[in-house]
Order: structure tokens, then C-alpha cells, then sequence
């Protein structure tokens, strides 16, 4: 330990393994998240490069737990159904993560709180945003075009991904278990990226490794709270946490 953390103190690595613990319950009980609380907390601790390197293992072993609680057959179902929605992710987070030095990050950032604040706060004082469950796919690839678009630029692609699957009115297990799918091939594919940036290397993959511990747990805990929710406890609070992570990301971007 003393050889993989020589440049942290005991304190500062108790303290990263908190923000992983508390992310890890809030992605248990509302199914996403993680990445912004582990990058907000974990970069007022360590670099940003430390902290971007140790959320990554945990969102991908946390997401593909999600994402296979209902079994293989159902996760696979999920991909079938949102089929639309993560090709044009898929094109557009592509294209996007060319723009990276174009775009400055701060507009980005309220490119996306500023809708997702007031899309919670709509939700959340009783005023009902609905769209069909099934004959929109323009308005899915739409979506799914833009929560590729920022998170090519950002990282950050679960507030449309929620803002969406909130207002097809998804049940609270297929909800679950579909961001897992999502968030988690969206995972994979940072994993891949970061290895070829080096951003995930010998130093810091051990970091990343001890930061699973405290993530898995909380991620279990998180579940247990989940799965004694009713649906519109489910609602709620993933309306709350999409507001809070909304005005987080409106606060960075006005700040700098």
C-alpha cells in the first residue's frame, strides 16, 4: 500500500474511500451519478487526473452489477429495445470528442444543468412531462444524439439519459437496470479511451482498484434502500439527485 500511495497520507485516502463509499450509495438507490460525485469530490482531494483514473473501475463494475440484477436475458432486452438510443450516442459521443478544445468546457456545463434543472423542478412541483413509451424513435435518437454529443466533451451523459427514461414514465426496475446498460457500455468505452491517454496507467490503476471496495459496498447498500422504495419514492428521489447534480454543473459552469 505504502509503495502504491507513497504521495498520499492515510487521511487522504480515507477520505477518497468515503467519496466512493457515498457514491456508491447514491448509484444503488437511484441508478446513476457516480461519476459526477466521485469527480467532485474526489478532485477536491487528489488531481483531476487521480480522480477521473479512480471512478473509472468502479462505474464499470457498478454498472454491469446493475445492469445484470434481472439476469443476461433481461439486460440484453434492454439493448434491443434502446437499440436507437445508443447507436446515436454512440455516433455523436464520437464526433463530440473531437470538439473537446472548440466548445469552452463552462458553456458546456450549462448546456447541460440549466435544462436538467428546470426539467426536475417541473417534475418535481407535479407538473406532468410525458412521452409514449413506444412510436418516437425520432425523439429518442434525438436524445440519445445529444447525451452522446456532451458526454464525448464532458464525461457526463446520465442527466439527458434520466431526463428521458423519466419521462417515458420507465418502471423502477427496468429503469435500473437500463442505466446499467447504458451508463455501463459508456464505461467500457472510457476504460478504452483512458488506457490509450494514460490516464489509467501502472501508478494509478491501484488507486482505482482500492476505490472498488467502498463503491461496490455503498452500491449495495444503495440497492437494498431501492429495492424497499415504491415507485414514486423512486421517482422523487431521482429527481431530487437530477436537480442537485443540475445545479452542480450550472455552479461549475458560472464559476469557471
Amino acid at each position: 500500500m505504502e509503495v502504491f500511495f507513497s504521495d498520499m497520507t492515510p487521511l487522504t485516502l480515507a477520505l477518497c474511500l468515503m467519496v466512493a463509499l457515498v457514491a456508491g450509495v447514491i448509484k444503488g438507490m437511484v441508478g446513476f451519478a457516480m461519476p459526477m460525485v466521485m469527480v467532485s469530490g474526489l478532485s477536491s482531494i487528489v488531481g483531476a487526473e487521480w480522480a477521473l483514473a479512480g471512478l473509472i473501475l468502479p462505474t464499470v463494475l457498478t454498472n454491469l452489477w446493475q445492469a445484470l440484477r434481472q439476469g443476461r436475458a433481461a439486460a440484453w432486452a434492454s439493448v434491443k429495445r434502446f437499440r436507437v438510443f445508443l447507436l446515436c450516442g454512440f455516433v455523436t459521443l464520437v464526433a463530440s470528442a473531437q470538439l473537446v478544445r472548440v466548445l469552452p468546457a463552462n458553456v458546456l456545463l450549462l448546456m447541460i444543468g440549466v435544462p436538467v434543472v428546470i426539467f426536475a423542478l417541473i417534475q418535481l412541483f407535479g407538473v406532468k412531462l410525458r412521452l409514449r413509451e413506444d412510436g418516437h424513435h425520432v425523439v429518442e435518437a434525438g436524445i440519445g444524439g445529444f447525451a452522446g454529443f456532451i458526454g464525448g466533451m464532458s464525461g457526463i451523459w446520465g442527466p439527458p439519459t434520466v431526463m428521458y427514461l423519466t419521462a417515458i414514465n420507465t418502471p423502477k426496475r427496468d429503469q435500473m437496470r437500463i442505466q446499467g446498460v447504458i451508463y455501463g457500455l459508456g464505461a467500457v468505452a472510457l476504460l478504452g479511451a483512458h488506457v490509450g491517454s494514460g490516464v489509467m496507467r501502472a501508478q494509478t490503476l491501484p488507486f482505482s482498484v482500492a476505490l472498488l471496495v467502498p463503491a461496490l459496498a455503498g452500491t449495495w447498500l444503495g440497492f437494498q434502500v431501492q429495492d424497499r422504495i415504491d415507485q414514486a419514492a423512486f421517482r422523487k428521489a431521482t429527481l431530487v439527485v437530477l436537480m442537485v447534480a443540475g445545479l452542480n454543473l450550472i455552479r461549475r459552469g458560472l464559476t469557471g
